[in-house]
């Protein structure tokens, strides 16, 4: 599978937890050792305008942020393209579901997910989408940005039980009719995690589920990266996913 990621990410760019030394690392290490790594350009600002306003830009600029975050921004674009035809996961950071058009929060700067699919719609590469938001924290950016457009429909999943929660990923993905499945991919709710709720196995049957859906739809799917601060299982937690997603069956 194509797992799109830049040396530059291994950066500690600023003081918070998705920045944190080790991080990126104690992912990488744990891919599968038949990943494909794409290395992506950046987003052009034109694509990033796409979903934020000019102020909150010269924001993220003035923050010294702005080379970064459009990186991972551009990785975002890049997994959404190739998650088109096959699947295709980002580990790109900074994370991106707090950020909203004209202000961002919770360790994100641009949203990720929200300026990939805006820029490969205005390429008319797509005509719907879906959004599964499974980090831990409610994507308000997302909702901020894609939640009144009629094209797309943003999940954020919260149940307090662990069975309750995979019922609810299932139930929305047994509905669902999009040409693109995104997963904003935190692992920040998983029992070793700041959420304490899910297993590492769940992850693989969330991208199972995902890839399932994708094909009885005849479409795409793509993960990016969002939360998960357990650097000691967050390794495993991504590559669960991301063998569900590659998984055929």
């Amino acid at each position: 599978m194509k797992i799109i990621f830049d040396e530059r990410f291994h950066a500690v760019y600023t003081s918070d937890p998705a920045a944190a030394a080790g991080r990126m690392e104690a992912i990488v290490q744990s891919l599968p050792t038949d990943a494909e790594i794409i290395t992506p350009p950046p987003a052009t600002e034109e694509q990033i305008l796409l979903a934020h306003t000019k102020s909150h830009v010269r924001s993220v600029r003035n923050q010294g942020l702005y080379d970064i975050a459009a990186l991972a921004a551009g990785g975002a674009i890049e997994t959404a393209r190739i998650g088109l035809s096959e699947p295709a996961f980002g580990i790109i950071r900074p994370p991106g579901h707090h950020a909203s058009a004209d202000s961002a929060w919770g360790f994100c700067f641009f949203n990720n997910i929200a300026v990939a699919l805006l820029a490969l719609r205005n390429e008319k590469r797509f005509e719907t989408a879906l959004v599964l938001d499974v980090d831990l924290h409610f994507g308000d950016g997302t909702v901020n940005i894609l939640g009144n457009r009629d094209w797309v429909s943003v999940y954020n999943i919260a149940r307090d039980s662990r069975r309750e929660y995979m019922g609810e990923v299932e139930r929305i993905l047994s509905h669902a009719e999009a040409d693109i499945i995104a997963v904003s991919a935190g692992f920040d709710n998983h029992r070793l995690d700041w959420g304490g709720l899910l297993a590492t196995e769940d992850y693989h049957a969330i991208g199972r589920m995902v890839r399932q859906t994708a094909t009885a739809c005849g479409g795409g799917c793509f993960a990016l990266l969002e939360g998960g601060y357990n650097h000691s299982v967050l390794g495993q937690n991504v590559t669960a996913m991301i063998n569900g997603l590659s998984s055929d069956g």
